[in-house]
């Protein structure tokens, strides 16, 4: 099968099993959409989803999460890891927010990257998500699984996002990295597929016996 045979597979396989693929944080508008975001890095979105309720409460728009101030913001988010840096990088995004973006946030990736926290993925994500913009998100799931799938080398996840942008239509961007995540959770899990065991791995590859050894994102 070749690659475009596999990324078509892919593609029908995933919308049949997921086909209105929910946003897995929990938010209210584009801003807390961003913190939850960016509270995820290194973090499961579960863990994400208990802390935010809380904090948005308290600080639901940018002027009120700047003018909590990190310390304060740290003591609803302490549960997650690297705390403390997010802590810092939300109240850094939220007052650039206020001071450089009338308390909006902006709808383009360089405004986005170029705020405390937000790199490429984070932006991405927002973009998609918030805007409808077609973007492509890769974390660990998509890298994983794009390697398993013959769809990129896996040399890192620039060249993984742009492996995957060629394969598939920019009109199922959007959903399909939600797909892929899903997919990765449920049934091609870090420990328990390694390329031969899911159903996705068996049908691409029905004569793969060896594990699939998958360069970590980097």
């Amino acid at each position: 099968m070749k690659k475009v045979e596999r990324a078509n597979v892919i593609k029908m396989r995933l919308e049949g099993l997921y086909p209105d693929p929910p946003i897995p944080l929990d938010h209210h508008d584009a801003f807390t959409l961003l913190v939850a975001v960016v509270l995820s890095a290194q973090c499961t979105d579960k863990k994400v989803n208990e802390v935010t309720p809380a904090l948005f409460e308290r600080a639901s728009t940018p002027d009120r999460m700047s003018r909590l101030g990190d310390q304060k913001i740290l003591t609803f988010i302490k549960p997650l890891g690297l705390a403390r840096q997010k802590a810092k990088h939300l109240a850094g995004l939220s007052r650039l927010l206020v001071e450089q973006h009338s308390s909006c946030v902006p709808r383009t990736f360089e405004e986005l990257e170029a705020l405390p926290g937000v790199g490429h993925k984070t932006a991405s994500v927002v973009m998609a998500q918030a805007f409808g913009v077609p973007a492509f998100p890769v974390d660990t799931h998509i890298h994983r699984l794009a390697q398993r799938w013959g769809l990129t080398n896996g040399t890192n996840v620039k060249q993984t996002e742009k492996d995957l942008k060629k394969l598939f239509p920019v009109t199922c961007w959007n959903d399909l990295h939600l797909q892929i995540i899903f997919y990765g959770r449920e049934f091609c899990t870090a420990r328990g597929c390694d390329g031969t065991k899911c159903g996705l791995c068996q049908e691409l590859y029905p004569n793969r016996r060896r594990p699939v050894v998958c360069k970590k994102p980097s």
